[in-house]
């Protein structure tokens, strides 16, 4: 079943730079005078009952710390929705004012938003605009009411972004693999941009910002299809049971999440520039099934997320980042659904599809801004376990009673991943959603990895002899030893998901081993730990974790060598 829009958004975003100087017939017939200010409105996309409009304006007066936009229908048009812009409209007037993020306008400089409108009968371009109450000129574009529409410049959402397409290879994490020993073998896949604070989106200490990777990305694109897989990571409150990836918003700062984060990448995002890329947006990892797993009565509950459940800053925002960024034309939003060894018990699963459901259909935004889910990101959940399944018995006792599985209904990420797909349809997911695995850490191979089941001594023995996973426990989650790649990269790989990525980049540390100062809003968390003896959330088990780790996201060379060591399918 094809997932596209029912309209597809097409919008602008904030155009830097100058613009050329419009010039105007001076009415007194002795020269020429420069025009204050310059419109362009566009229709983008018009069908029987609405339309899409993009708008851009140029200021040649006084650079402005604040503008306002204003214009008059001849006809019953009503905007019903906007982007980079506060627009209300009053009768047939409308009013179009700048955002936070916007608010500067330079001499010579434009602004562009966007909406979508209704109407019936014509839909004729306004005849007059006004800057802050002075009347521009007009440039239709070609999309007066005589015109066809503009056309769509990427079509319609196609149902699966993978097919048919290469996928980004950040050049700044391959060249850190490449420098590796041995890395030059894998620097040529494909990672996730991770946008982790608000500064990402520009760049941090000299790094490549949102707008670099995308203008990488259309060079590496060529004349086929490309996709960009970015990772939406900063809620607020961010990530309220782990301190290692504790964010840079406090828990109630939800406006600065909308203005500052959200809303500058969808003005990034939107840039027609970008129109040819499919982007694939993971919405906030790990945020909705803390909700479920570690609130109230629960012993793995924490105060911290206790107040993110009780706030719903985690539904708003991920509904927020759904909205506005579902309504660019070429992005495909995924929403983190955690891993099997996390929501797959009876407790949890169909309870964590109805909060993804709030979230989606909270702060504007709809199911249709959901292309699908992704699981195990950034963790290390086996993607399939061969010596032994779930339905299996030994001595009497089901697998499902062994201390490792402990009552789970699922053994491994793929018969997680395929059956939550069904469960968020059935909680009122569109039929057509796809699933992503991050497999970028999960294939467990190596001179550890099982070449058969288990003894039949007993269900323990059994599950633990053939157990490709060798963690200590399904709860442990950082820079994990023995860990090593997964299945590469590769679109369609079984029936329901539509991609094997690499999200967490390999390399990238999940936390400090200990406690590093630092400005990036990144906590101590002992699960990182190699000395720690557990919590109820890893079942007061060690935590597994290498020692002399760096903070999350900084690079851990000690780990890459052991994920390259242990790949499975090995390296060749």
């Amino acid at each position: 079943m094809s997932r596209t829009r029912t309209a597809m958004l097409a919008a602008l975003a904030l155009v830097a730079g100058a613009s050329g100087t419009a010039l105007a017939a001076d009415p007194g017939g002795i020269g020429t005078a420069a025009v204050p200010c310059t419109v362009d409105y566009k229709v983008q996309n018009q069908w029987d009952t609405g339309f899409t409009a993009a708008v851009t304006v140029t200021n040649q007066g006084a650079a402005k710390s604040n503008w306002s936009v204003k214009w008059s229908y001849a006809g019953n048009q009503k905007v019903t929705s906007g982007w980079n812009a506060k627009i209300g409209q009053s009768g047939a007037d409308v009013t179009a004012a700048n955002e936070t993020y916007n608010a500067t306008l330079a001499t010579g400089g434009s602004v562009s938003f966007g909406f979508q409108g209704t109407y019936s009968g014509s839909n004729a371009i306004p005849a007059t605009f006004t800057l802050d109450g002075v009347t521009c000129n007009v440039d239709d574009g070609g999309g007066g009411p005589t015109d066809p529409p503009d056309p769509d410049p990427t079509g319609p959402k196609v149902d699966n972004p993978y097919s048919g397409a290469k996928v980004y290879v950040n050049p700044e994490w391959s060249a850190k693999a490449a420098a590796e020993p041995g890395g030059s073998r894998i620097a040529s896949q494909p990672t996730g941009v991770w946008l982790d604070r608000i500064a990402a989106i520009n760049g941090v200490n000299g790094g490549m910002g949102l707008r670099d990777h995308l203008d990488e990305a259309l060079t590496q694109k060529g004349s086929g299809e490309l996709v960009v897989q970015l990772v939406i990571y900063n809620l607020p409150g961010r990530d309220c049971a782990a301190l290692a990836s504790n964010g840079e918003l406090g828990p109630t700062e939800l406006g600065r999440y909308k203005t500052e984060y959200i809303d500058p990448i969808a003005a990034i995002l939107a840039d027609p520039k970008y129109a040819a890329l499919r982007i694939v947006t993971t919405i906030e990892i790990d945020s909705l099934p803390n909700l479920v797993t570690n609130t109230g009565s629960r012993p793995t509950a924490t105060p911290q997320c206790d107040v993110m459940k009780a706030n719903g800053n985690y539904q708003k925002g991920v509904g927020y980042a759904l909205n506005k960024l579902g309504d660019v034309a070429n992005v495909y939003n995924y929403i983190d659904a955690g891993h099997h060894g996390w929501i797959g018990w009876d407790d949890n699963f169909a309870p964590s599809a109805t909060v993804m459901k709030e979230a989606a259909t909270s702060e504007g935004a709809t199911m249709n801004d959901v292309h699908g889910f992704i699981a195990n990101t950034a963790n290390y959940s086996a993607l399939k376990e061969n010596n032994f399944t779930i339905n299996d018995s030994v001595g009497g006792k089901s697998v499902r009673e062994s201390k490792w599985v402990d009552w789970n209904r699922y053994t491994d990420e793929l018969s997680f991943a395929q059956a939550f797909r069904q469960q968020l349809v059935t909680t009122g997911f569109n039929s057509g959603i796809g699933m992503l695995i991050d497999t970028s850490r999960n294939g467990w191979g190596g001179s550890a990895r099982p070449a058969g089941p288990g003894a039949t001594t007993d269900v323990d023995t059994y599950v633990n002899g053939g157990r490709y996973d060798r963690r200590i426990h399904v709860g442990n989650w950082c820079n994990q030893s023995g860990a090593g790649l997964g299945e590469r990269p590769q679109a369609a790989p079984a029936a329901g998901i539509d991609a094997y990525v690499w999200i967490k980049p390999p390399g990238e540390s999940d936390g400090a081993s200990s406690e590093i100062p630092n400005d990036e809003g990144k906590g101590f968390d002992r699960m990182c730990d190699p000395t720690y003896t557990g919590n109820p959330r890893n079942g007061n088990n060690m935590s597994g974790a290498l020692p002399n780790a760096p903070l999350s996201g900084h690079w851990f060379s000690a780990q890459f060598q052991q994920l390259m060591q242990n790949a499975y399918p090995p390296l060749s």
